[in-house]
């Protein structure tokens, strides 16, 4: 009888109704890729891959020059812009390996 009943609350369905909107900050080139190919293997995945998509979705892009400029990464946002999510663009800026640049 025990299996037939429900259990704990399942956190990331708690926390995509609870939330209002969603806003990742900042967004890592790992992360990014998961998103964009469906992987959800950790809470924050799993709560943007069930999220109610008629709520906003704000995503910033943070990671090194090299890595933004790539050309699989301007896919991958686009994806995510696909969904319906938004961008909230990277800025230039001296990053902490002694780069300059978005």
């Amino acid at each position: 009888q025990l299996w037939k009943g429900r259990s704990d609350p399942v956190l990331h369905i708690e926390l995509r109704r609870w939330a209002d909107l969603m806003l990742v900050a900042p967004l890592d080139a790992n992360t990014l890729a998961k998103l964009a190919n469906g992987i959800c293997d950790n809470l924050l995945t799993c709560v943007i891959r069930a999220w109610d998509l008629s709520k906003p979705l704000l995503f910033c892009p943070a990671m090194n020059t090299a890595m933004w400029e790539h050309p699989i990464t301007a896919q991958q946002v686009e994806q995510l812009k696909g969904f319906g999510y938004t961008e909230i663009p990277c800025m230039v800026k001296k990053l902490v390996c002694g780069d300059e640049g978005q």
